[in-house]
């Protein structure tokens, strides 16, 4: 798994290191990676480095420092590198560094349209990790003649405007194309908005420790979903492969049934089961997917699921309030989804059969878009320091694993570390989307460890993203297309990237 610090993590972590190492060193290995990854950028846009035209964008802080000495490497490799001072001050040692090697300083804002025109490289070093609020007039203004000036941008270790905790943006912030980050990948990179200016983000290795701190977060990576989606071993039979149970669809939303069912059956579990609640989206289902087992009993007594998905295809209305307490019933994790949700966010009686579940040791997972999520826990998406909190914040509260859908999907328990997903793109904003994950993670749940449920559910968003990029290869895609890419996803997060 990656380890996603805290700027106080980092900044921590700096100052240990400062105290073995000489003065700049920790500024010298950054520089010398950025200046590494500007060359290959350079080599793969423009054919080489020599001639390149590079601006800085130099701040007052030590990202602006670690520009400077990047740029001083690539003025020595025959590029064209000119500073635009966006503070009252800069690195001196920084500054006399590039001039002799034959870099411009510029100070004020006379030449900085025509020099950013001309670039085939801005590096961006106005503001760094600790960076709080909006930009200042000036370095704004640069920003946006940045947007507009074509070149490749390149973010030392965050973008500018970006905070590197939550990813909250005020006002511009610079589009970068790749961010280089130094020691450890700040949450915000990988946050809404901040993972939309972040570009691709590098990871450098500067030497910092972070001994036994807690992660801010964590981000899911193949080998660990593999982990959570095993192979079937000599004698697996279909329950000890885990059996799913699905209270999904209605007479309004049949195909959420369908969706949810699909993406379920593909999701590594050795049977599906679907609750018949007498309203023909059984009968529909088993028409489509033989396989399937449908039984109209309590919840409770089918002792034979390990595990149920609940509320996608719900309209959410007081009928469904006792479906989804039938389904809390169960002694298995369960997932609530949609319809459900909405039943939450009203009914005392769910909410307190949540908290009685917690107490007796079974998982329960909420699985909110925003606007679920403010049904939910009002208030508290926009006062919270950012989604991460918020995710946090609500699992503590309703002592449920929450899962915040949307870009950078949170996954977050009552208790220990949160996930951030790297894996979803956009391709996964379709209708019926969530119904599919609302199957995977049912699924990947039905043999899970209770103490592994909140990187099991990780694990499942991780599975619903790579289905999501495998099915919108060079198309546009539905949510039945992600549905048939969950297979193809389990493999790839067992043996590596398939075609």
């Amino acid at each position: 798994m990656i380890e996603l610090r805290s700027v106080e993590q980092v900044r921590a972590a700096e100052e240990a290191e400062f105290r073995v190492v000489p003065e700049g060193a920790l500024m010298q290995r950054a520089a010398h990676a950025l200046a590494i990854r500007c060359t290959r950028l350079l080599d793969e846009v423009r054919g080489g480095v020599v001639g390149a035209r590079i601006v800085l964008l130099v701040g007052s802080g030590n990202n602006g420092g670690d520009a400077l000495w990047a740029g001083e490497r690539l003025a020595r490799r025959g590029c064209r590198v000119d500073a635009l001072l966006v503070a009252d001050r800069a690195h001196e040692q920084g500054l006399a560094a590039l001039v002799a090697a034959g870099g411009r300083v510029h100070r004020g804002a006379a030449q900085q349209g025509t020099l950013l025109a001309d670039a085939d490289l801005v590096l961006d070093g106005i503001l760094g990790i600790g960076g709080r609020g909006g930009l200042r007039p000036q370095a704004a203004e640069v920003v946006e003649q940045v947007a507009s000036s074509g070149a490749i941008v390149v973010a030392v270790d965050v973008p500018s405007g970006v905070d590197a905790d939550t990813g909250a943006v005020d006002g511009a912030a610079v589009d970068a194309d790749v961010t280089v980050t130094f020691g450890a990948i700040k949450p915000g990179l990988l946050l809404a908005p901040g993972m939309f200016h972040s570009g691709a983000v590098d990871l450098v290795d500067i030497g910092l420790e972070f001994d036994d701190v807690p992660p801010a977060a964590l981000v899911m990576e193949p080998v660990d979903v593999a982990v959570r989606v095993p192979e079937p071993v000599d004698g697996d039979y279909k329950y000890s492969r885990g059996v799913v149970g699905l209270a999904v669809g209605s007479a309004e939303y049949r195909g959420a049934a369908v969706l949810a069912v699909a993406a379920a059956r593909h999701a590594n579990v050795g049977m599906v089961r679907l609750l018949d609640r007498r309203d023909g989206v059984a009968d529909m289902v088993v028409e489509r997917f033989p396989d399937v087992v449908v039984d109209g009993t309590a919840p409770a007594r089918q002792p034979r699921a390990t595990s149920w998905a609940c509320g996608s295809g719900f309209p959410g209305t007081a009928d469904d309030e006792a479906v989804v307490l039938a389904v809390l019933d169960a002694q298995a994790p369960v997932v609530l989804d949609a319809g459900a949700l909405t039943v939450v966010s009203v009914s005392d009686a769910v909410r307190r059969r949540l908290a009685e579940r917690t107490r007796e040791g079974h998982v329960t997972v909420l699985t909110p878009h925003d606007g679920e999520f403010e049904r939910l826990r009002p208030g508290l998406l926009a006062a919270a320091a950012g989604r991460l909190e918020a995710a946090r914040q609500a699992a503590s509260d309703l002592d449920c694993i929450v899962v915040l859908k949307g870009a950078g999907t949170v996954i977050a328990g009552p208790s220990g570390p949160a996930f951030i997903d790297a894996e979803g793109t956009a391709d996964l904003g379709v209708a019926g989307s969530g119904d599919v994950l609302t199957g995977i993670l049912g699924s990947l749940l039905a043999c899970a460890d209770p103490d592994d449920a909140v990187a099991t559910v990780a694990a499942g968003v991780w599975l619903h993203g790579c289905s999501g990029r495998l099915a919108a290869h060079r198309a546009p895609v539905t949510a039945l297309d992600i549905a048939d890419r969950v297979t193809d996803a389990v493999r790839t997060a067992r043996f590596g990237v398939i075609t």
